[in-house]
């Protein structure tokens, strides 16, 4: 089970992302185009682990939607072993790529490598009600207390040329997740 579990990157990756956003259905090609994968490797990836009963399917007009399985008896260790793997950055990347973020990174203490019980995140996108539990969701999973600060990329966009404070986080050391800063 374990060798057929974790053989394939797209799998790993399809993984992370079901796994990281539980509420949430998403269809083949969304899923594609949120990893930066080919459709046809992460539809025969989900079919997969579809047999293995670790995500579930429902058929929506002709689309059809996928999502992990919660009653899976793998499902919280599954969870569980995903974040460790991935690191609190990865967990991050992970939940931000499920909400459509554009650009986000982490500064502060903790991208400049010291020990810090608050990490510093700029998310660029919307501000969504499962980006939020998410984010709660991490907080609790790693002990640490996440400072976010959600800003409309419009808004982005002008502050970047003259906002005195946005100009000082960006010249700092950063962790980029998504996009480029």
């Amino acid at each position: 089970m374990l060798k057929s579990l974790f053989s394939s990157s797209i799998r790993a990756d399809v993984l992370s992302l079901l796994l990281n956003s539980p509420e949430e259905r998403f269809y083949v090609r969304e899923i594609a185009k949120l990893l930066r994968k080919n459709p046809s490797g992460v539809k025969r990836e989900l079919d997969k682990l579809e047999e293995m009963g670790i995500v579930i399917s429902e058929k929506v007009a002709n689309l059809k939607y996928f999502q992990s399985d919660k009653s899976s008896p793998f499902y919280s260790e599954l969870k569980e072993l995903i974040a460790k793997s991935l690191g609190l950055p990865g967990a991050l990347k992970s939940l931000l790529r499920a909400n459509e973020v554009k650009l986000a990174f982490i500064y502060g203490p903790y991208a400049a490598g010291e020990e810090a019980a608050t990490v510093d995140l700029v998310v660029i996108g919307p501000s969504t009600p499962a980006l939020l539990i998410g984010l709660r969701d991490i907080e609790k999973k790693f002990g640490k207390r996440i400072n976010c600060t959600v800003i409309e990329e419009t808004e982005y966009k002008q502050k970047k040329k003259k906002d005195a404070g946005l100009k000082r986080i960006l010249a700092e050391k950063r962790i980029t997740l998504i996009g480029r800063a």
